[in-house]
């Protein structure tokens, strides 16, 4: 969300509001903002305590399965998730944890987990990126971070019947109440930045 939704927008932002220090700390974990006494964070919608006041950035987000060309041409294409087992699977770790993140399905009201095995496992989707790129395996990761090296053609999309779009990510607060002016200006200029 920060290199996607927040670093494409600061400039502009400090341009109409040169008075407001943005203070912005990135993080793959699912933090306490009110114990790290953060003003606001951002997280998939499915995320969300129950009661953060949560305003939709963005749209819809999706899942991609990624590969390179190559890959494809010398092991041919998965045509279901069951697939992946004879694949090999670049896996994601989150930050502080033991278990690595089972891959996410759904189609037709049918949803699986797959837990794939291979070469790599990274905590940074960047690294995924460029293993992927580099043949070492199928990597799943959000369309925000996979659809421009897919446009390009140096990665292929694979199962996207299987990865339907999602809510997206939100950006979200304890509070409207005592919310501070800065962060007010800062959520609309986003939202409005977003919307568009």
């Amino acid at each position: 969300a920060a290199m996607y939704l927040l670093a494409p927008h600061l400039g502009a932002f400090h341009q109409a509001h040169p008075a407001v220090t943005l203070d912005i700390t990135i993080e793959d974990t699912f933090s306490d903002i009110v114990a790290g006494r953060f003003d606001a964070g951002i997280r998939l919608g499915e995320t969300l305590e129950r009661d953060m006041v949560a305003i939709r950035m963005g749209g819809q987000r999706a899942s991609m399965v990624v590969a390179s060309p190559g890959l494809i041409e010398r092991l041919g294409r998965p045509e279901s998730p069951l697939d992946l087992y004879r694949f090999p699977c670049i896996r994601f770790r989150w930050p502080g944890a033991r278990a690595i993140y089972r891959w996410e399905f759904e189609k037709e009201g049918d949803a699986i987990e797959v837990d794939v095995e291979g070469p790599l496992i990274a905590n940074d989707t960047a690294v995924m990126l460029n293993a992927a790129e580099q043949g070492l395996g199928l990597a799943y990761l959000l369309d925000v971070e996979a659809s421009a090296r897919v446009e390009a053609g140096r990665l292929l999309r694979l199962l996207p019947d299987w990865t339907p779009p999602f809510g997206g990510f939100y950006l979200y607060h304890p509070s409207a109440r005592q919310m501070p002016k800065q962060l007010r200006a800062f959520i609309d200029f986003l939202s409005g930045r977003l919307a568009g």
